[in-house]
């Protein structure tokens, strides 16, 4: 698919995901949006804490523009075409009846999470694109996250629109990115 090539027995799924920037704008129904979250809920994490979190917003609800306002403007510009934004938050402590301690992996533990819901909106038809570009600092504020948490990154869910629906210095970066070989991510023993 475009150019990319992996070792056959990759998964498909997972070689095909890429991450569009061109939504089309339309709906996604609340019962598919809780399929991804659920999905994202099968993630391992640590003693099975389960620290990621979801705040959404659908097209133009209630809450669309909050969540929108808290991307840069960059990400606003073409986000808004998206059917749904959502930002992952994890919870920085291990909770439990004998008291909280720190979560070491509470951020590694969303990315799975994220992971999760980026590849079953994909068998659903649908694209994801994450992105950091967030108003950090403000952002955590406005959607009421407490300070035991952490503001990790937010996602578009759309479906994808043809390229030049966005504007001309964006459409020629609408191609999935090639990835690393292996020789350059994994290595034997130290880090070389």
């Amino acid at each position: 698919m475009h150019g990319r090539s992996a070792n056959p027995r990759v998964e498909t799924m997972i070689v095909e995901r890429w991450s569009p920037r061109a939504f089309d704008g339309s709906e996604i129904p609340q019962q598919d949006l809780d399929v991804i979250f659920e999905a994202a809920g099968w993630a391992p994490s640590a003693f099975n804490a389960q620290p990621w979190r979801f705040l959404y917003a659908r097209r133009d609800d209630e809450n669309w523009e909050l969540l929108l306002s808290q991307l840069i403007e960059f990400n606003q510009g073409w986000a808004k075409n998206a059917s749904a934004l959502v930002f992952v938050v994890s919870d920085r402590l291990m909770r439990s009846e004998k008291g909280n301690s720190d979560n070491h992996s509470h951020s590694f533990d969303a990315g799975a999470a994220w992971a999760l819901a980026a590849l079953q909106a994909h068998a659903m038809g649908y694209h994801t694109h994450g992105m950091t570009g967030l108003k950090f600092g403000e952002a955590e504020q406005a959607l009421g996250i407490p300070e035991d948490h952490r503001l990790e990154a937010a996602f578009a869910i759309g479906r994808q629109a043809p390229k030049d629906t966005l504007p001309d210095f964006l459409q020629e970066r609408e191609i999935p990115s090639m990835r690393r070989p292996v020789s350059e991510i994994a290595w034997a023993g130290k880090f070389a």
